[in-house]
């Protein structure tokens, strides 16, 4: 007999999963029964949050829905934090727990890891959260999550089967695949938009997340316009090195000023969020008045006035946009100088300690090309994320924007180097955010995952002791002393070394790279 849960190993291999990150626990007992005879490969953090940040950096090294397996009540909610950074910035994940025995659901009765309404919990964070309850359910469960993923605005879903259901019997269960995909551009929106692209003069693009697996499109309507590429922090790695691109963020003067100087804007898979347009909170983004904006999803189309929305996929949309336009000449002329003034501009507000942290991630950069760096919420991220080129689309990302979960860059970062095994993988994390997630050198061990852990230690929660300073409040618990986290790297069988600033970085990333193993660089900054 082919019980539920062996079936549903069988239902993800054909969905195309082969990684799952989770924890087993006896709710979810059953749910491993068929999976050491998968080619699925099972993958141990050291807390469910990790499994889900793991699942995380998975999705977005590959573009495939990361999979977790958690187990009933505190598994779950451990795991609420990382369903939470994949809702906020567009992650497909798919997260499948346990649940108490159907007959106890809502009782209150104190059985183990009972909640009073485990999936009403997770329709506050989840795109839909489903359980199952019989086998005939299973295949077409399954078949929404992956097309959901898929054809619409991505982010975490849930799936439940209670530890009674998990034993029944599924013989002759097939999956049910989908040919979701997203919705075409609407030919009308297309004409139109090409209409309003062939009369501007100072066209500019805005390039976000849902972007940065459409470089060759992006790039051929930015030089058929001659339209400088603003990136907000999740689409950096588009256009590097290019004459039109401007790698800094929206929230810096220089860069708003760009904008109001446009006469056309295309906004290709953004959000318009504020941690991205809005960073110092001071409330002068203004929305661009002649505004054609791509975006997978409806409802963000509806959001914000728009002179023309197309829903579809970036890079469809502009395939569609680029066939519209033809050969016709076109009245931009100095894109580049454009670009190029506001890069000068934007770089030029940049704080001189700003300038010292981007310069360390332009290290990385430089010293192992075509690299994925994942990010934390530490001084160095977020001076890059103000200003920084990267050389992958896709290769940068990090929680510091968005929900800003620290530490997420750690496991996320495992998630990634199992993803693409063949691309160097560095997390780059403070020393607040690696103590929040530290114990997960042990499961990048244990993965053979060979991240280099690069962690800036400046003793404390400095961002936020900079913020209290700001406003005139006395710094109060932002001081937690760092442990020696070279001799915990040691601790775990994974080699360390200390630097005292980042003289010294380039060459310490090449031996731990030439190593081929987890290591852990330690930065002491003051």
């Amino acid at each position: 007999m082919t019980t539920i849960g062996e079936a549903l190993i069988t239902l993800l291999e054909a969905h195309g999963v082969d990684t799952v990150f989770g924890i087993p626990g006896v709710h979810t007992v059953e749910l491993y029964r068929g999976l050491a005879r998968s080619r699925i490969r099972h993958i141990t953090p050291r807390h469910e949050q990790g499994a889900g940040f793991m699942a995380d950096g998975y999705a977005r090294a590959s573009g495939r829905p990361g999979v977790a397996f958690v187990i009933t009540g505190p598994g779950l909610t451990n795991t609420i934090t990382a369903m939470g950074q994949a809702r906020a910035d567009s992650v497909p994940m798919l997260v499948i727990s346990g649940v108490n025995a159907t007959p106890t659901l809502g009782k209150g009765l104190g059985f183990l890891h009972e909640l009073p309404d485990q999936r009403g919990m997770m329709e506050k964070v989840a795109l839909f959260s489903q359980r199952i309850t019989e086998a005939e359910e299973l295949p077409g469960v399954l078949a929404r999550a992956f097309a959901l993923l898929a054809s619409s605005r991505p982010g975490p879903v849930h799936v439940e089967i209670p530890t009674d259901v998990m034993v029944k019997p599924a013989d002759g269960i097939v999956a049910s695949l989908s040919n979701a995909a997203p919705p075409a551009p609407e030919a009308a929106a297309i004409a139109q938009a090409a209409k309003l692209c062939k009369t501007a003069s100072r066209p500019l693009i805005l390039a976000g997340g849902g972007a940065k697996w459409a470089e060759a499109p992006l790039r051929l309507l930015a030089e058929r316009l001659g339209a400088p590429v603003v990136e907000t922090t999740n689409a950096r790695g588009l256009l590097h090195g290019h004459p039109l691109c401007v790698p800094a963020s929206p929230s810096l003067k220089a860069v708003r000023a760009l904008m109001a100087e446009a006469d056309l804007v295309i906004a290709a898979g953004t959000e318009f969020g504020p941690t991205d347009y809005d960073g110092y909170g001071d409330g002068g983004f203004v929305l661009p008045s002649n505004l054609i904006r791509i975006d997978i999803g409806a409802d963000q189309l509806a959001r914000r006035p728009v002179t023309v929305g197309i829903q579809a996929d970036c890079a469809e949309a502009l395939r569609a946009l680029l066939a519209e336009l033809g050969s016709a000449p076109f009245a931009a002329k100095d894109g580049d100088a454009r670009a190029a003034a506001a890069r000068k501009a934007a770089f030029a507000e940049l704080r001189p300690d700003y300038v010292a942290q981007m310069r360390a991630v332009e290290t990385i950069r430089d010293a192992l090309p075509g690299a994925i760096i994942v990010g934390d919420s530490t001084q160095p991220v977020y001076a890059a994320n103000l200003y920084y080129d990267h050389d992958r689309p896709g290769g940068w990302f990090n929680a510091a924007t968005g929900f800003g979960a620290l530490g997420y860059g750690p496991p996320a970062a495992i998630g990634a180097a199992l993803a693409v095994p063949e691309a160097p993988v560095v997390c780059l994390t403070g020393d607040g955010g690696f103590q929040f997630t530290l114990p997960e050198l042990g499961a990048a061990l244990d993965a053979d995952a060979p991240v280099i852990f690069v962690v800036w230690n400046n003793r404390g929660y400095r961002e936020i002791e900079t913020s209290m300073l700001d406003v005139g409040v006395e710094p109060v618990g932002v001081s937690p002393a760092p442990p020696d986290f070279c001799k915990l790297a040691e601790a775990y069988g994974i080699a360390a070394e200390r630097l005292a600033g980042a003289d010294g970085l380039a060459d310490a990333l090449k031996r731990a790279r030439a190593a081929g193993k987890p290591r852990v660089i330690e930065i002491t900054v003051d």
